[in-house]
């Protein structure tokens, strides 16, 4: 059955055409930099970046039954992760429970939309692939295609490529990654296109190792969740689809 009672009014022209058992609307927190969804009253960070979630207690989505979540990941609890991003959050939702859904996000709006059966695009399509989990897109930067971690846990994005020397400052970003804890970046801001829509990207550079398993992805770097924050998005992991 379709539920519409609780559906956002700056999504429902946007769903047309709906063949689905169940859909939730949630809310969207942008806060800190980061993204979370609140769910039974409590904040969850939204990462799609990360192949594995956790928490400190389990999660119930789409009003069904809890879902048990392992209390960490690679060091990360909800206690530490509390307080890299500075905001209280019960824990992470990463790709191996996002990635079973249809997702609307509106950051600007404060709404989300987590559907089991699929919705319908908003804007222009990009093509996803995924390794571990994690969502691999195409961006145009500086006349070359790079393939680029989608990654909404990521404040700012990530360019691994001498060339990300030859663009403006933009200031220093503190951050931190789970096995690595808190680093700091040179950011610079770079102008990027997906799926025919510019964007102005403010890129750091990951640290040793850690821009260095990059590679085993056969990725150049890390869009964060900055190209969400003044736009819809549609993000279809089951399709391989990301809509702006």
């Amino acid at each position: 059955m379709t539920h519409f009672s609780n559906m956002p009014p700056s999504f429902t022209s946007f769903l047309p055409h709906l063949h689905t058992r169940i859909l939730k609307t949630l809310p969207l927190r942008f806060t800190n930099d980061h993204l979370f969804v609140e769910i039974d009253g409590v904040l969850w960070l939204l990462d799609t970046g990360a192949p594995t979630s956790f928490g400190g207690g389990p999660c119930r989505l789409l009003g069904r039954e809890e879902v048990e979540m392992p209390a960490g990941y690679m060091g990360l609890t909800a206690d530490s992760l509390s307080g890299f991003v500075g905001v209280e959050c019960r824990g992470l939702l990463g790709a191996d429970v996002l990635n079973r859904f249809d997702h609307l996000f509106d950051v600007a709006g404060g709404e989300s939309v987590i559907s089991d059966a699929e919705l319908d695009p908003i804007g222009p399509v990009l093509p996803i692939t995924e390794f571990m989990g994690i969502p691999i897109l195409t961006a145009a930067i500086a006349g070359s295609e790079r393939r680029m971690f989608f990654d909404t846990g990521a404040q700012v994005s990530y360019l691994q490529d001498d060339a990300l020397l030859d663009f403006p400052e933009a200031g220093v970003v503190a951050d931190f990654f789970p096995g690595v804890g808190s680093f700091e970046t040179a950011t610079h801001s770079v102008p990027a296109t997906l799926a025919g829509v510019p964007f102005t990207l403010r890129c750091g550079s990951l640290p040793g190792l850690l821009g260095m398993t990059l590679m085993v992805a056969d990725v150049d770097g890390i869009i964060g969740n900055e190209v969400m924050r003044n736009r819809k998005i549609g993000f279809f992991p089951r399709r391989g689809l990301l809509s702006l």
